[in-house]
């Protein structure tokens, strides 16, 4: 009986800390915490089919994965191993088990992302609350999980997602390194980082700065210690992302496949061009040459004019920016407060490592002239939420000084009123909502700022109203995000800006069909038609179709119902399922060939490649210039009989962005003419050099014979000209 008895008091305990959480805490913050979390998950998984194969680039990798070990360990795109993704393939990991486990389908790849975003949303309240309160962590993880593009990267299935929860877990240990100083945590935070280089290169160590700094200053250990850990952690960043690194460059090129976009068939080259130093520079080897961003393009794909305002403009503002004013006021504020305790206070070396993050990534983001997306911003998500929930809580307890209030009426104020100009851009959506930010927030700053004349139920009330005014803009949009589909491979979060300037998807898995944002409902911006007006501003072909706005690809079902064949040249979304017709044609005898068709650029193959469930060559990789094949190597693998079918309607077939050279002008933000002029010369599918792809593609013209399916021509490399 004592047994029994003993055995239900320790299951009582159980459940008592499961639900309430460890003694001394506060009774509603485990179930805050629970709520928190579910709510995340619903929100992230909730409709993820609709999207498709969002990136079908990826997705393609994927299903390749499901079929070959050697695929999944190095990342190709097709089963036959012919060439890779342009990123290393730590976050195709994830999916390729989940599509073997699951089977290849939407939510095997999806919801992987999805469960990724909620245990990042709890790591950041774990690393918050180790110092803090139970209201900052949960201010911080609130804040990260309405941050509007961090609800789109973490439902899609890009490798940005995976590199966020590293990061932040890495952040998270530590911290706990930084406040026990035992190597193993900070071993573990190496380790981590290096994992993040797997999942996306350089953009990993983008953190390590801030960590190096606060290490030295702040560490319990002695200064020679600190030297010697720093040299471990280094050692061990270097070992965990350079063994898949060294694996790859010892396997000979003819052992393994090309490694897509890179110009001289290395992963070092990779690194240190396409995904590396090229993104800052501009200089990226993977876009065929000096293919990227281009300092004051007005193209949003490219994040708009490069410069200190870059993450407020029209491109990237309404994906990250809405909370940055609050939390550069009040991370400043609360370091002034603090700092003749610098040393003793926690929050002083915790606000420096989250800001040291902030603003490294913030500056590279903001001033690279190469290609910077607008979702890449979801990196600096986790800090703002960190520096808010932390900073919140320094002012908080010192609200009885008016610099403390003062600090906090501002950043209230300057967030509702930076949220009615976000939301403004968008004039025709919620218009009131806008409104009643700035009300509400205007009543909140006066509130807090003569905040010792009330009494406690209103000092509660004016915070919570400055929340709401400061988390309803982020949340309207997360909330439209998660209720749209979204493909392609340059998605934003939110709904349409109208006055957003050129709007393509260069550098995507996309064609260059203009103005789509990776929406695919009613919102889908559209091109201008070719008959627009404004004579200096290049023009593309319109865009209108009766699918809802959203482009379709040649030989699609949706193209087939509506027209929607290409004009002019221009290929429409590559998202869309081929025909049944070509997918019959395509599988015909594909049993005997290694490749039932190839095509240039890696989202022309994907859709193909999915739809069929047979491997496809992508000529020229993911923008379709890399040097793969060599024309010789293309005919030995037609007369080798390799390759059944080429289809000659992907990009860089002699049309589409290869005939779009000479100088753009620009547009800023406000739609007016900029007096910068974007010099792009797009001889192909990227902007790059296509020799390869375009003497493919015109052998194959001059030598096979070719038909016409559902708008799409196949050349049949089994049948030469007489």
């Amino acid at each position: 009986m004592e047994q029994t008895h003993l055995a239900h008091k320790s299951d009582t305990s159980q459940k008592r800390l499961t639900l309430q959480g460890r003694q001394g805490n506060p009774a509603w913050e485990r179930p805050a915490l629970i709520i928190l979390l579910v709510i995340t998950a619903i929100a992230y998984i909730w409709g993820l089919n609709k999207s498709g194969w969002s990136n079908s680039f990826y997705s393609a990798a994927v299903q390749a994965a499901t079929k070959s070990w050697k695929a999944f360990f190095f990342g190709s795109i097709d089963s036959a191993n012919f060439i890779t993704v342009d990123k290393p393939p730590a976050s195709l990991w994830v999916m390729d088990l989940s599509a073997r486990i699951f089977g290849l389908n939407s939510w095997s790849i999806l919801v992987p992302e999805a469960l990724e975003g909620v245990a990042c949303v709890w790591i950041l309240y774990l690393a918050v609350r180790r110092w803090f309160s139970a209201g900052a962590a949960l201010l911080a993880g609130a804040v990260l999980a309405i941050t509007p593009v961090a609800a789109l990267m973490f439902r899609f299935n890009n490798p940005d997602a995976l590199l966020v929860l590293l990061l932040t877990a890495s952040a998270y240990s530590f911290i706990r390194a930084l406040e026990e100083g035992k190597t193993k945590w900070l071993v573990w935070s190496s380790v981590l980082i290096g994992f993040g280089f797997l999942t996306k290169m350089l953009a990993a160590f983008f953190v390590i700065p801030g960590f190096v700094f606060v290490y030295l200053l702040f560490a319990p250990v002695s200064v020679r210690k600190r030297i010697v850990q720093i040299i471990i952690s280094a050692i061990t960043v270097i070992v965990s992302a350079g063994w898949w690194v060294a694996i790859v460059e010892l396997i000979p090129a003819s052992a393994r496949p090309f490694i897509g976009s890179s110009q001289k068939n290395s992963i070092l080259d990779l690194i240190f061009g396409y995904n590396g130093l090229g993104r800052l520079t501009g200089n990226e080897s993977g876009m065929g040459g000096n293919g990227g961003g281009r300092t004051g393009a007005g193209m949003s794909a490219f994040g708009g004019n490069t410069g200190l305002t870059r993450l407020f403009n029209s491109e990237m503002g309404g994906q990250i920016s809405w909370l940055i004013p609050a939390a550069l006021i009040l991370f400043l504020v609360s370091l002034w407060l603090i700092r003749r305790q610098w040393r003793s206070h926690r929050a002083f070396p915790a606000l420096l490592m989250w800001a040291a993050t902030f603003f490294i990534t913030g500056i590279l983001f903001s001033f690279g002239s190469g290609t910077i997306h607008q979702y890449y911003t979801i990196a600096l998500a986790p800090s703002i939420g960190a520096i808010i929930g932390i900073a919140v809580e320094v002012l908080w307890q010192r609200r009885e000084e008016w610099m403390s209030r003062l600090a906090l009426a501002v950043a209230t104020l300057s967030t509702a009123i930076w949220a009615f100009v976000l939301l403004y851009r968008t004039p025709t959506w919620l218009p009131v909502l806008r409104i009643a930010i700035l009300i509400i927030g205007i009543i909140a700053a006066v509130a807090i700022l003569f905040g010792p004349t009330l009494n406690r139920k209103l000092a509660n009330g004016a915070a919570v109203a400055a929340i709401v005014a400061c988390l309803a803009g982020p949340l309207a949009y997360t909330i439209q995000t998660i209720s749209t589909a979204h493909t392609g491979s340059t998605p934003t979060a939110g709904p349409t800006i109208t006055n957003a300037g050129f709007r393509g998807n260069f550098g995507g898995n996309q064609g260059p069909s203009g103005y789509n944002s990776g929406h695919s409902n009613g919102d889908q911006p559209q091109m201008p038609s070719s008959s627009n007006s404004n004579g200096d501003q290049p023009q593309m072909p319109s865009s209108s179709n009766s699918n809802g706005g959203q482009p379709q690809m040649p030989g699609s079902y949706s193209a087939e119902k509506n027209g929607n064949t290409n004009r002019a040249g221009f290929r429409r979304s590559f998202e869309s399922t081929p025909s049944k017709t070509i997918v019959k044609l395509l599988k015909q005898h594909a049993s005997k060939y290694t490749w039932v068709a190839a095509t240039v650029s890696a989202q022309s193959s994907a859709s193909y490649q999915l739809a069929t469930d047979r491997a496809i060559m992508d000529i020229g990789g993911f923008t379709g210039s890399d040097p793969a094949p060599t024309l010789s190597e293309f005919k030995k693998y037609v007369k080798q009989g390799k390759i059944h079918y080429f289809i000659s309607n992907g990009r860089g077939s002699g049309s589409g962005m290869g005939q779009m050279g000479g100088n753009f002008p620009n547009r800023n933000n406000d739609g007016s003419k900029s007096n910068k002029n974007f010099k792009g010369n797009f001889n192909g599918p990227m902007g790059g050099n296509t020799n390869v792809s375009s003497s493919i593609t015109n052998w194959v013209q001059k030598n096979f014979k070719s038909k016409t399916v559902d708008g799409v021509t196949v050349y049949d490399l089994t049948q030469a000209k007489s």
